[in-house]
């Protein structure tokens, strides 16, 4: 008779919760989906007394999640307490040289650490499973590692994180400012602990970061990502944008070229009617390229209890049938120091700049513009107070790198009021 596969699970928080649900839930058709039982043999979390609105008498306890990681009833342990280092970390590296795969949500420890971990685990003949780490219920790390594995991966690129998505489409919907939706999100719990890790877009850069390993064959490198956050985003761009048929989304892309491999997480302006333009909410949308499959678009809930809790299931279905792969999807040892591009690729610009009312300021921002190589594709003024108008150009295509010497420039010009805002726009 087969032997059943046994969890231990460290976080018993939303997700931890949801997995112990459905393991309960659906033990026969779990087993009738992958010809082994699947069994909780003990569990770990913080605060033995919460109750967490589920039975959970059945299973052992440890306060340690380190100690859970090493039982002989574990088979594979479950990491769900998050953070980059500290305990997770430890419990993980643990449960390796016990003998044990690991199946995790944690983005962040993989972004940073996932290179040492992997190679851990390949060295002792374990597995290292994620899909939960990356966009919650959508299957993108199974697409690009199995389904897509015959592609050479051009680009990747998508909304990876809902509170900022969410953030945004409120915004253009109900004409509300920043602050006020960034306090609604936290009322809502859609926020971090740290706020900063979903609006500044240091949780989407972890996901970027993971993306980019398993599509191009390199190691995660989170240090490599240009980062940016939506705080300066206001209402005027929300609707200065949609005035020309784009919407602001916060927009991970990682592509390979001949200049190097480029990484960014940063607010973008995308085509209104593209898929990435049309998506709404929390949901989360990463768009894969191949030379073999051209693009394909995946969307879905990008977090909550179940959503989660399923990918997290996934991989535990997968290992119960006895497949394993490398963990970025080939061996740790072959992937190769992320390139980093010199330059990244040319791209049409937004740019919102306040000037003041004098005679000539539009004309010497062109100028400065046309000199430095920036050519206008397009240029709005809208209405203005006394002292300022607002200008809005749209470039055709350009690099950053002679944007930036332009806007040195223009800074320097006594024409100008407050910094100008900078938005590349992203074709998809």
């Amino acid at each position: 008779m087969t032997q059943p596969l046994r969890l231990g699970i460290a976080g018993l928080g939303t997700v931890g919760a949801g997995v112990v649900r459905i393991v309960r839930r659906q033990a026969a058709l779990l087993e009738a989906r992958t010809g082994r039982r699947i069994e909780i043999s003990a569990i770990s979390a913080r605060d033995r007394s919460r109750d967490r609105g589920l039975p959970l008498a059945a299973y052992a306890w440890e306060d340690d999640p380190v100690v859970l990681a090493r039982r002989d009833d574990v088979d594979v342990f479950v990491e769900l307490v998050g953070g980059a280092d500290g305990v997770a970390k430890a419990a993980t590296e643990a449960a390796l040289n016990a003998g044990k795969d690991v199946v995790t949500a944690n983005k962040a420890m993989l972004a940073i650490h996932g290179q040492a971990l992997a190679e851990q685990a390949e060295a002792l003949g374990r597995s290292i499973r994620f899909e939960a780490a990356v966009a919650g219920g959508i299957p993108v790390i199974k697409a690009l590692s199995e389904s897509l594995a015959g592609n050479e991966i051009t680009r990747v690129m998508g909304v990876m994180n809902g509170t900022c998505n969410y953030i945004l489409t409120r915004m253009e919907a109900e004409g509300l400012g920043y602050n006020a939706l960034f306090q609604e999100a936290g009322r809502l719990g859609y926020l971090e602990a740290d706020p900063t890790l979903d609006v500044g877009g240091i949780d989407a850069g972890h996901k970027l970061a993971i993306l980019a390993a398993i599509a191009f064959g390199t190691r995660p490198d989170f240090d490599g990502i240009a980062i940016e956050g939506i705080e300066r985003i206001s209402l005027q761009d929300i609707r200065q944008a949609a005035d020309m048929g784009y919407r602001i989304k916060l927009l991970g892309v990682a592509q390979r070229s001949a200049r190097g491999l480029e990484q960014r997480m940063q607010p973008c302006l995308v085509p209104a009617d593209s898929p990435l333009g049309q998506l709404e909410g929390g949901t989360n949308m990463v768009v894969l390229e191949g030379d073999a499959v051209e693009q394909i678009v995946l969307r879905g809930p990008g977090a909550g209890q179940g959503p989660t809790a399923s990918a997290v299931i996934g991989d535990v279905c997968d290992l119960a049938r006895g497949f394993r792969m490398p963990v970025f999807g080939q061996p740790a040892i072959s992937l190769r120091r992320a390139p980093a591009a010199i330059a990244g690729l040319p791209a049409p610009y937004y740019l919102r700049m306040s000037l003041l009312d004098k005679p000539g300021a539009l004309a010497k921002i062109a100028r400065i513009l046309g000199e430095a190589g920036v050519s206008i594709d397009r240029m709005r003024q809208y209405g203005h107070s006394e002292a300022t108008a607002p200008v809005l150009f749209v470039t055709h295509k350009t690099t950053r790198a002679a944007l930036d010497h332009a806007l040195r420039e223009i800074e320097q010009t006594d024409v100008i009021a407050g910094a100008p805002v900078v938005l590349r726009i992203e074709h998809v």
